[in-house]
């Protein structure tokens, strides 16, 4: 993942964000456990570049992988399992998990390499799941303008549905299911959204896809 040293060192800075727009984190929460709750119960499954467990926690899921020494700390304090590794290169077997959660793919280094890598981790018929900022919508649009001035977007790079549709696609999974959130910009939001299906309108996009 790119900036490992760049969140070591702004943990609190990136926990602060979730403080300050409690109504954004809120509704993005919802709208991947909508996603979630479509998944059998009893089943395992961990979240990739999880931070410091800010969407494990409320979620339910109990492990996962993060780079950030620091971000890692947190995590473990907040009582998820945490493997050092990266999303390009997961330190598991094959046929491992029944889902794969992405938050952070903005972050990635080589998302192709990350879809490869969830895929072979996923058990047959397992789903990964993907959140992240269309970038044809305003809140992506808001960070690319101010990139030059952001800590932890200066090299995000983000995507369109249509490009996560077609990575989806081209690395074995099937039965593409949307939903969205984040109707308006971050500071216009001062309740929680429910979520609402397809995409194209919110600015925060799951989408749920199974393993062929």
């Amino acid at each position: 993942m790119l900036q490992t040293e760049i969140f070591d060192k702004n943990v609190e800075a990136y926990e602060h964000w979730y403080e300050e727009y409690p109504e954004v984190y809120q509704s993005e929460i919802d709208a991947i456990r909508e996603q979630l709750q479509k998944l059998p119960e009893n089943i395992r499954g961990i979240e990739v570049g999880l931070g410091t467990g800010r969407f494990a926690l409320p979620l339910g899921i109990k492990e996962g992988v993060e780079p950030s020494e620091a971000m890692a700390k947190k995590a473990i304090n907040r009582g998820i399992e945490v493997i050092d590794g990266t999303a390009e290169r997961l330190p598991y077997g094959d046929l491992h998990f029944d889902f794969v959660l992405f938050v952070t793919i903005c972050h990635l280094e080589n998302m192709k390499n990350a879809l490869a890598e969830a895929h072979r981790v996923l058990k047959h018929k397992g789903c990964v799941i993907i959140a992240f900022l269309d970038k044809d919508q305003s809140v992506a649009k808001q960070y690319i303008e101010k990139r030059h001035r952001s800590t932890f977007f200066a090299k995000a790079n983000f995507y369109t549905v249509d490009r996560i549709q077609r990575l989806l696609k081209e690395f074995g999974f099937k039965d593409l299911e949307f939903n969205q959130t984040l109707f308006g910009d971050l500071d216009t939001i001062k309740e929680v959204q429910l979520p609402k299906q397809g995409f194209g309108e919110g600015s925060f996009v799951v989408v749920k896809a199974t393993k062929k």
